[in-house]
């Protein structure tokens, strides 16, 4: 199941900054770039960003996956950060939270991901729930960003 997280519970942003840091870390080694935003956060950065966040955590009440999202304009959000925990992998839980933020804005026209050109299976996740590749660009020599968007169903 998913829910809201809330970036006010100091146990939540805990387990938020300890599962981002090991989702990218592999991201990390996969696209050969070590300093990827998400590794540079402190628990003071995620308690004051001003990203939504929503996670699946298990029966013991950890969290295992999490999705944050960002809406700077009424037609367009943006997956600001997914990461799921390597124990966890090809379990299904990035697509369900991918599919819950689409749910949650069925209006909104765009919705708008990056990910490491690299990141084969971030790469495919997200071309498996409709993104198609729109931009790409170097962030660091050798180091390409490619960003998705996705149309809504509605504004075709």
């Amino acid at each position: 199941m998913i829910n809201r997280l809330f970036l006010d519970d100091e146990d939540m942003v805990d387990q938020i900054w300890r599962l981002q840091h090991m989702a990218y870390r592999l991201e990390a080694e996969r696209i050969g770039f070590r300093d990827i935003p998400p590794l540079m956060d402190t628990h003071e950065t995620i308690r004051k960003c001003k990203e939504d966040f929503y996670g699946c955590l298990n029966e013991d009440g950890e969290l295992i996956g999490a999705v944050a999202t960002e809406q700077e304009a009424p037609d367009t959000i943006t997956i600001s950060r997914m990461m799921v925990h390597p124990d966890h992998f090809r379990k299904g839980i990035a697509g369900s939270l991918i599919q819950h933020v689409l749910d949650l804005h069925p209006d909104v026209p765009l919705f708008i991901v990056s990910t490491g050109t690299k990141n084969t299976p971030a790469v495919a996740l997200y071309t498996k729930y409709g993104f198609v590749p729109f931009d790409r660009y170097e962030v660091a020599p050798g180091v390409e960003l490619t960003t998705f968007h996705r149309a809504s169903e509605s504004s075709h």
